[in-house]
This record gives C-alpha cells, sequence and structure tokens, in this order.
C-alpha cells in the first residue's frame, strides 16, 4: 500500500529524519551511556527511561524512512477553481444544511479533530477536483453514503505549516 505525499511532505520528513540522526541521536546515547554508568541497571530508573527514549527516537527514523520508501508523490497544485491539497473547503451537508470547513492535506499531515482531512479519506476523495456548486457524493462503503454542496474554496488559505502526523 502506498500512501500519498507531496514533495513538500518528503522534504519535511527527510528533514525530521537528519535532525534526529544527527542532533537527537547522539544526546539520548548520552543519556543512555551517563545512566548506565550509574550502576546497578536493575534499580535504575534513568536508564531504562533513556533507553525508552532513544528506542522512541530510532523507531520514528524507521517509520519515516519507510513512508518515504512507500510514497505515492502526489502534486499539490490543481485548477484555480478546483479542489485540491492545501485547498480550505466550506461544504453543507444536505441533509441537515449544516456547514463545515476543512483543509484537505496528505496522510502524514491529517488531523481531523483540527480540520485538516486526508485526500485518501472518503470526503477527501470525493472533493478533489471539484469547484464551488459542486454537488458531491461522499461513499461511506457500497451501501451508504451522503452529499455535500461545495459552498466555498480557498487556494492556499494560509502558509502555516502543519506538523507531521507522529504514529
Amino acid at each position: 500500500m502506498y500512501n500519498q505525499l507531496t514533495e513538500k511532505d518528503i522534504q519535511a520528513m527527510e528533514a525530521e529524519i537528519e535532525d534526529r540522526k544527527l542532533n537527537v541521536r547522539p544526546k539520548l546515547l548520552e543519556a543512555v551511556k551517563e545512566a548506565r554508568a550509574q550502576g546497578d541497571l536493575s534499580e535504575n530508573f534513568e536508564y531504562y527511561a533513556a533507553k525508552k527514549e532513544k528506542n522512541k527516537n530510532e523507531s520514528r527514523i524507521r517509520f519515516l524512512e519507510r513512508m518515504i520508501k512507500t510514497a505515492e508523490i502526489i502534486p499539490d497544485d490543481s485548477g484555480e477553481d478546483e479542489i485540491g491539497v492545501n485547498t480550505r473547503v466550506t461544504v453543507q451537508f444536505e441533509d441537515d444544511g449544516s456547514e463545515e470547513t476543512y483543509k484537505l492535506v496528505t496522510t502524514m499531515r491529517g488531523d481531523s479533530l483540527n480540520g485538516l482531512v486526508s485526500v485518501e479519506s472518503p470526503i477527501g476523495k470525493a472533493l478533489l477536483k471539484h469547484k464551488a456548486g459542486d454537488r458531491v457524493y461522499v461513499e461511506i462503503n457500497k451501501n451508504a453514503g451522503y452529499y455535500l454542496i461545495v459552498k466555498k474554496i480557498e487556494k492556499n488559505p494560509d502558509e502555516e505549516e502543519e506538523r507531521l502526523r507522529d504514529f
């Protein structure tokens, strides 16, 4: 299975890997070494805590490397009046008339609780390439779905940098 990432996502992930290898790793190795020097390891909490942090860092590095290796690079551009990656869109739910605003992002930046919806999610897939005024069907599964009306599209809504998602 491939995960969809933009070139910008790949660059951010590579920068994080480099920082973790060159800056974080040496500090954590030193912390393990210092804790080990304190003596009896069977009751040395500092040693186990330092070891846990070192392993967490190494696990994050492996995770990011695997995400890059299995990535499908997608363009982060779309037509001026189309919904694409990094587009903020306001939609109206046809069944109850309520409105929500989402920003479509790649999987590694998704955070639905904060309005950042992955382009690989059902709603993200359904909205891609649509325009303001379009009626869009969001398929939940083969037997269920709902309709949205695209109310407003904002291209490059703001340049705030969403964090890469943790695992």
